[in-house]
């Protein structure tokens, strides 16, 4: 069974930076797609950015380009997300979500009911 649990969420001002990690057990293949998703009270969840952990190939939403990094360590099966110069509308729930599948495709990673796999999630609020 695989388990999903995120960790380093917190409370930052306007230009600060966080580290979430996400721990993955029951699972040490190649074959995920891995993704960040953040919901905002009163809006839809959204996929902030993937990685395909096969290929490293990443994707990002256009308003986290250049300031959110995904990453991943193999060796402790642990997923990253590097948020940088963080703005008030950063503030979020973020969830690690993954599913098991040949790639994160560009026009489908995203999709929130396509993943099989979610963590509990770690709040993110930007404040001054």
């Amino acid at each position: 069974q695989v388990q999903l649990m995120e960790s380093g969420g917190g409370s930052v001002q306007p230009g600060g930076s966080l580290r979430l990690s996400c721990a993955i057990s029951g699972y040490s293949g190649s074959n995920f797609c891995m993704a960040w998703f953040r919901q905002a009270p009163g809006k839809e969840r959204e996929g902030v950015t993937s990685m395909y952990f096969g290929s490293g190939i990443t994707h990002y939403i256009d308003s986290v380009k250049g300031r959110f990094t995904i990453s991943q360590d193999k060796a402790s099966n642990t997923l990253y997300l590097q948020m940088n110069s963080l703005k008030p509308e950063d503030s979020a729930m973020y969830y690690c979500a993954a599913k098991a599948t040949v790639n994160c495709f560009e026009d489908s990673w995203p999709n929130v009911i396509t993943y099989r796999y979610w963590g509990q999630g770690t709040q993110v609020t930007v404040s001054s």
